[in-house]
């Protein structure tokens, strides 16, 4: 990760005459970061445009930090991972961003904010993602904190369940971004589709915890699908690691048998909602995963107190 700005190094001074004669080379300590490329914060950076589309290729904001400001009525596109994203003085833009490893910040911006689920395929996405050391399965979307609240208003909403990505963020039309060959269809996103934060159609949620294996995301994706297609909402995914004592929390009476999986690494969980899903979810897991290891709660009543264990457990865990 570089730095938009930093102090010039002070010259060292003048080396003194050497006394192993004309000719010695230049003794001046060197260190790694003289060899780094200089960075030219205009690259990462969309300034007063208006009426534009414009956007970034996959490998050109590689990590960096970008800032999009006094923007009006444009259509953007970072097809790429970065560290943070940070967006003043904006209106009426259409901003799709690819993975981030920190935040996105908006500040005094107009008829921008409604967020949606990420929903999108392109192939060079899966190693952004692996490159921002993200996972799939941590999408905090619809986690929204604002910062200036105005009582009585809303400065930002989340778009409608049913809605169509495309229709509030269209494909890019200019020759050099349609290149990227993105997709919008939710069957090929990298992510699961989340309902987020979302009010729930049901009171009853079911909690699913997958362990590290082989097969862990490939399965997750299997059951989810899985569920989906019997109507279940698939509401939120984690993936975190856990220990003894985190597992004591959420597995209770059945800690035991899970303890030993913990150490193979991180676990992937999935919220499940709808009337029936503790049923449905226990039924899936039985007929397509037999030979998988799989936690599902046991009922509705404990249900409840699963997702709440597991997701304030890994809320913390993440520092969010």
């Amino acid at each position: 990760m570089g730095c938009f700005f930093s102090k010039r190094r002070k010259p060292g001074k003048a080396p003194l005459p050497s006394d192993t004669g004309a000719g010695s080379e230049d003794t001046q300590p060197r260190y790694s970061w003289d060899q780094r490329p200089q960075v030219d914060p205009k690259d990462y950076m969309f300034s007063g445009l208006k009426d534009e589309t414009v956007g970034r290729l996959p490998g050109k904001v590689a990590g960096q930090q970008f800032v999009l400001q006094e923007c009006e009525n444009c259509n953007i596109y970072i097809f790429d991972h970065s560290a943070t994203i940070t967006i003043d003085d904006c209106t009426n833009c259409r901003i799709f961003l690819g993975p981030i490893k920190g935040s996105v910040f908006f500040r005094d911006c107009k008829d921008c904010m409604k967020f949606g689920c990420f929903q999108y395929y392109y192939p060079e996405l899966a190693l952004q993602f692996k490159d921002a050391g993200l996972s799939i399965f941590n999408n905090t979307w619809s986690n929204i904190h604002d910062f200036t609240p105005v009582s009585g208003e809303n400065n930002w909403s989340l778009l409608p369940e049913d809605a169509a990505v495309q229709d509030f963020v269209p494909l890019p039309t200019s020759e050099e971004l349609k290149g990227v060959r993105i997709s919008t269809d939710a069957t090929r996103s990298i992510i699961p589709i989340t309902r987020g934060q979302r009010q729930k159609s049901s009171d009853e949620s079911c909690l699913a915890v997958l362990f590290a294996g082989d097969y862990t995301t490939a399965n997750a994706r299997k059951l989810i699908d899985e569920m989906t297609g019997k109507g279940f909402v698939l509401v939120q995914t984690k993936e975190v690691s856990m220990k003894a004592e985190d597992a004591q929390r959420v597995f209770q009476q059945h800690v035991s048998e899970f303890i030993p999986l913990l150490e193979k690494g991180p676990v992937v969980a999935l919220e499940f909602n709808g009337d029936g899903a503790v049923e449905g979810c226990r039924s899936i897991v039985n007929e397509v995963f037999s030979g998988t290891k799989i936690f599902v709660s046991e009922d509705k009543t404990s249900a409840s107190r699963d997702v709440d264990n597991f997701y304030n457990f890994a809320d913390m865990q993440m520092g969010m």
